[in-house]
């Protein structure tokens, strides 16, 4: 009986509005006929990037496993998964003869380390193997010292107090991001200037092992042969990559909850709303409440198509991503991620701001 070779999986990690969705996009458009499962760890209760992933030229035909996995037009296959991650990855092992890689897209405020750590487990390694874990970097915002977002609070205090460093949630996050990292991918290096960039690499570079490779990338453009068939192994090295979380984990048996560190996500459902109040008024909401990601999808009244809407700080992007179907309900549903966020005070602020 032949024996199948351990499936790669490459983990996809980074910053909240990093890109890794659209480098996983990117990764799926330009597949050439490998066959690619690709899981997206989502925090919150919406599947925004699930949906994302299932827009434009990869397109979704069939659900199936009581929607956990989904079936996409090229011939790959997307799951959805919060505390599912055992169950998917056994059923994608079952089918590992069909399958030739496996991506996982985490969650932007999720520790890397544990999750490769899972690939240790007996059923797990005896099938599949981490490729790579690659990081994903947005290259602007660690320019201006913010990481991801402008969490103007946070950045206050670090930079009051140069002690403070590793005390900030949002900058242990993102080293211990680094500390995982067998590829680094300074993303968006488009938009900023030569010297900036230059400084990026070289903060970067203070965080990571020496063998470590960093590349630039505009919009997640790399070829495929640069992301896949790294060869890392790194379910067998990763604890000795050292990380600032290492510590909560020594003799802990109640550390699963702590991927999220000290990170609120809020779902808040709206009527149908206008576009220019709506971006108004969430803008007002990041400012005056330290709102580090925005993600959701928005009725437009008049409009026969939602608007998908994805915030990183006080920058947001927004387009029609698909008509509106039949049978589902025309109502605004956002994800808010921050700290110490109070979710009734935050949906009373919008509804007020939109006369809702």
């Amino acid at each position: 009986m032949k024996t199948l070779a351990k499936l790669p999986v490459t983990i996809v990690t980074g910053f909240l509005g990093s890109g890794k969705t659209t480098l996983l996009r990117h990764m799926l458009d330009n597949a050439q006929g490998r066959r690619i499962a690709v899981i997206v760890n989502e925090f919150g209760e919406l599947g925004i990037d699930g949906e994302i992933l299932k827009q434009c030229s990869i397109g979704c035909t069939e659900e199936e496993a009581s929607g956990r996995v989904y079936e996409l037009a090229n011939g790959c296959l997307c799951c959805t998964v919060q505390e599912e991650f055992f169950p998917v990855m056994r059923e994608l092992v079952a089918r590992r003869g069909d399958l030739d890689h496996i991506l996982i897209e985490t969650s932007g405020l999720a520790l890397p380390k544990p999750l490769v750590q899972a690939f240790q487990w007996p059923e797990i390694r005896n099938a599949c193997t981490v490729d790579a874990v690659i990081t994903v970097v947005d290259s602007p915002a660690v320019a201006a010292g913010t990481f991801a977002a402008y969490p103007d609070q946070v950045d206050a205090q670090r930079k009051l107090d140069p002690n403070l460093d590793h005390e900030s949630p949002l900058h242990e996050l993102f080293a211990d991001q680094l500390a995982s990292a067998d590829l680094v991918v300074l993303n968006k290096a488009d938009l900023i200037a030569a010297d900036d960039l230059a400084r990026v690499r070289a903060e970067v570079a203070e965080e990571l092992p020496p063998a470590v490779k960093v590349v630039e990338a505009s919009s997640g453009r790399l070829p495929l042969d640069v992301l896949l068939g790294l060869g890392a192994e790194s379910e067998q090295h990763i604890d000795a990559r050292r990380t600032h979380h290492d510590s909560h984990h020594d003799g802990d048996d109640d550390h699963d909850d702590h991927d999220h560190d000290a990170f609120d996500s809020i779902s808040i459902e709206l009527p149908q709303a206008d576009e220019s109040l709506l971006l108004d008024a969430l803008t007002q909401l990041v400012v005056q409440h330290g709102i580090l990601r925005v993600k959701g999808f928005a009725a437009i009244p008049g409009k026969p198509m939602r608007l998908l809407v994805q915030g990183v700080g006080t920058r947001f992007d927004k387009h029609f991503d698909r008509a509106w179907r039949s049978d589902e309900p025309r109502t605004t549903r956002l994800v808010l991620i921050g700290q110490d966020l109070d979710a009734v005070q935050l949906e009373a602020s919008l509804r007020a701001a939109l006369g809702a």
